[in-house]
């Protein structure tokens, strides 16, 4: 696995040198023998564009190590030259590291790239509008925040965490337009979840003491 991730991060470099010495044994010995080197160039120079250091990227957001994921990101020169489906993780990762720097109108910006890029998956879609609705909800835009939000459950968020912070939201912004019967059944939706996230199961907490005293 290291040496795999030392060939994903250098594998630019070496590619190059192989180039180079590939070019210079064509010249001095024959290309019949630079073939090999030369072939082993072109898989290094291509997916270094093709697929960028995203593995390596998404590592250390697991591990939580933001400061290098975002130096792995920055090594990214060409985004346009990732394979679509990775350039479409790659402006959602960019939208991430943008929204834990509160650079909301980054954030915006590269999750419309990623969905602009297409997506892999289903599931990932919906995370990429849930994204976006996010966003709109910082940002105060409830309108935009509610149908990205509504779409994304309409579509189905890989795990409860997501559906469930999805649902409160949808459930403050019924609740910020005084629609009770709504802002009750999101609620009710959320809370069928059964999270586990603490920052969730406190937001369960604390909506449940307004929720209870609603009409309707």
């Amino acid at each position: 696995m290291k040496a795999f991730n030392f060939f994903i991060l250098y594998r630019l470099p070496i590619g190059i040198l192989l180039l180079l010495g590939g070019i210079a044994l064509g010249f001095t010995v024959g290309w019949w023998e630079a073939t090999i080197p030369l072939l082993l160039a072109v898989i290094c120079l291509v997916t270094h564009f093709m697929f960028g250091p995203m593995r390596l990227v998404q590592e250390a957001v697991e591990a939580g190590d933001v400061e290098k994921a975002m130096a792995l990101m920055n090594k990214v020169q060409f985004p346009k030259l990732l394979y679509k489906p990775i350039r479409s993780v790659y402006y959602f990762m960019q939208s991430n590291l943008a929204m834990y720097d509160q650079d909301l109108d980054k954030a915006e910006a590269t999750i419309r790239q990623s969905i602009k890029s297409g997506s892999p998956m289903k599931e990932y879609e919906s995370m990429q509008y849930f994204q976006l609705g996010t966003i709109a909800y910082q940002k105060n835009d409830l309108k935009t925040a509610d149908q990205n939000l509504k779409k994304a459950v309409r579509m189905g968020l890989p795990d409860k965490e997501n559906t469930a912070a999805a649902l409160l939201t949808l459930a403050s912004i019924a609740m910020s337009r005084r629609d009770f019967r709504s802002a009750k059944d999101f609620f009710r939706r959320a809370k069928a979840q059964k999270p586990t996230t603490a920052q969730i199961v406190s937001q369960i907490k604390e909506m449940d003491r307004y929720i209870s005293r609603m009409p309707g």
